[in-house]
């Protein structure tokens, strides 16, 4: 196995996510990638993320994607009717107009135009992944539980001060949480990525004024791209996963 790369929460960020797989020289014959779920929603192009996703997972069996909260909130309109993926804040409705569809006014009713074979990828997506190295959820784990004894709403959508201040188990990625909510003790400076205990926080935010980031596991190194700007590296000691360097 060659390099693992994890990135936070990418939320339809198509060229930044172009422009870092660019920078690390992704070789997929080799190399891991990990997505912590919420591919979609709030940025500029989430089909386009969603099919690049795809298309790195056809071309590489190492390219991992876990289910986020953004993707079951558009699985659960399109299986339950529940709208919570409509309200404004949330996204979805930016998400359908870029896959060319709205909301009927007049009707209340929906039109669903998104790709059968992208939402087939959307449910297919696990809702943990561990290696040797680590854990990978979307949110985070119940303390002193391993994420398969965790419900799938803890993995998604848990927001646990003990998980962010108090974990110490097998390093565990996770994002949904923008570094800057997160305890101001596990984050050196603004914009970095959180890291406190085993638990390593990888989104950054998903405003105009934010970057996405992807984090180089084995030397520990970070890559940022914000928007219009060219992508930064930083390196960052990770005490946690010293133990496992390979």
């Amino acid at each position: 196995m060659g390099n693992t790369y994890v990135f936070g929460d990418i939320h339809g960020r198509a060229q930044q996510l172009q422009a870092i797989l660019q920078a690390v020289d992704y070789d997929e014959r080799r190399d891991r990638l990990i997505f912590v779920g919420d591919l979609i929603d709030r940025g500029e192009d989430s089909p386009q993320v969603v099919e690049l996703v795809l298309q790195l997972r056809h071309r590489n069996p190492n390219v991992v994607c876990l289910r986020g909260n953004h993707e079951q909130m558009l699985l659960d309109l399109l299986d339950y009717g529940d709208p919570l993926w409509l309200i404004p804040e949330n996204g979805g409705i930016q998400t359908l107009q870029q896959y060319g569809f709205d909301i009927d006014e007049c009707t209340s009713s929906l039109a669903i135009g998104i790709p059968e074979a992208h939402i087939e990828f959307l449910r297919s997506l696990p809702f943990f992944y561990e290696d040797d190295r680590a854990l990978y959820v979307h949110a985070g784990i119940t303390p002193g539980r391993h994420p398969a004894e965790c419900e799938p709403e803890v993995l998604m959508w848990t927001r646990d001060l003990n998980f962010f201040t108090l974990y110490a188990g097998k390093p565990c990625f996770f994002g949904h949480t923008p570094a800057r909510l997160l305890p101001p003790e596990g984050v050196r400076h603004p914009g970095e990525i959180y890291v406190f205990g085993s638990a390593i926080g990888l989104d950054t935010g998903c405003t105009d004024e934010d970057c996405l980031s992807c984090l180089h596991v084995e030397a520990q190194v970070v890559y940022q791209k914000y928007p219009n700007v060219p992508v930064s590296v930083y390196e960052l000691e990770i005490p946690c996963l010293n133990g496992s360097r390979a």
